[in-house]
């Protein structure tokens, strides 16, 4: 592992968190994004184009928002693949759809490069701290091997199989935290309609059976006004929600709880919120029920 150079491509909202820990521990990153100074502020050495980058890193990590941008990284005329070359290793750690992961997959396995999809959970605090989980699919041999760079940004790592198979659980994971806020949302709407006090509520949900990470982590904040910004957008979990249904639905399964979390994020998107993260899907639902806000600066003052 000594020497192998460390390129990434898309340092945005985790992207540039994971850039930023990797180079506080001391190591150099080429760093490429549509916006430069995404790259000058994690403290990342400026590609001039994510081409550049392969062609001088010997382990690229790719944190982009969705199948469609990765695809247009690494299929395109200047992107990845031409650029690729064996020897090298390619890390897909957005949130991707498992069948495009494995087409890619193949296609890199055609110039002996592995390809390593490696979702990441924990969002944008434990990203900061460099403690998030990874989900992992592809070559063992090849995660053994970019382990220690991983580990700059990610506490705990989990191989999971074949290529695919870590962004697929990494679809399962957010389609249950879809659902866990945007319940959470819901009842916690009703509870300040109904005249309770939020913070004895969240006591008692933490007490009982509806405890969640979203009673845990999210709501103790938001009650007071603080809606734990940099997290993912309404537009990114929505999108998140719809790939779950097509992972299940090319599985056979059937999705009997998507409808909730789908329409909860489609709202928020509707009303204005859809660059805004996620935790002001609360606010929608408040919106279309009377207006109603967790927080009001008046009471509190």
């Amino acid at each position: 592992m000594t020497g192998q150079r460390v390129g990434f491509i898309g340092l945005g909202n985790m992207g540039g968190r994971m850039t930023g820990c990797l180079v506080r521990d001391g190591v150099e990153v080429l760093g490429f994004d549509t916006r430069t100074e995404n790259v000058t502020g994690a403290g990342a050495k400026l590609a001039e184009s994510a081409a550049d980058v392969v062609r001088d890193a010997d382990i690229v990590l790719l944190s982009l928002p969705s199948s469609r941008v990765v695809e247009a990284v690494v299929l395109g005329d200047e992107g990845v693949l031409r650029a690729a070359r064996e020897g090298q290793i390619i890390v897909d750690l957005s949130t991707s759809d498992p069948a495009s992961t494995r087409r890619i997959h193949g296609l890199l396995a055609e110039r002996a490069v592995p390809y390593v999809d490696a979702g990441i959970s924990g969002g944008a605090a434990a990203a900061e701290k460099g403690e998030l989980t990874l989900m992992v699919g592809g070559e063992q041999e090849a995660l053994d091997e970019i382990r220690p760079v991983l580990d700059h940004f990610a506490a705990k790592i989990f191989y999971l199989g074949g290529s695919g198979a870590g962004h697929a659980a990494k679809l399962l994971n957010n389609f249950l935290n879809a659902i866990a806020l945007s319940a959470t949302a819901e009842v916690m709407i009703a509870g300040k309609k109904a005249g309770l006090d939020l913070q004895v509520l969240l006591d008692v949900l933490n007490s009982s059976s509806g405890v969640n990470f979203a009673t845990l982590n999210r709501f103790p904040k938001i009650i007071h006004g603080d809606y734990l910004k940099g997290g993912l957008t309404n537009t990114l979990m929505l999108k998140d929600v719809m790939a779950y249904t097509d992972l299940v639905a090319g599985l056979g399964v059937a999705s009997l709880h998507s409808s909730g979390p789908m329409a909860a994020f489609g709202l928020a998107k509707a009303l204005g919120y859809a660059e805004e993260i996620s935790n002001t899907v609360v606010d929608a639902i408040g919106d279309v029920s009377g207006g109603i806000r967790l927080h009001d600066p008046k009471e509190s003052a």
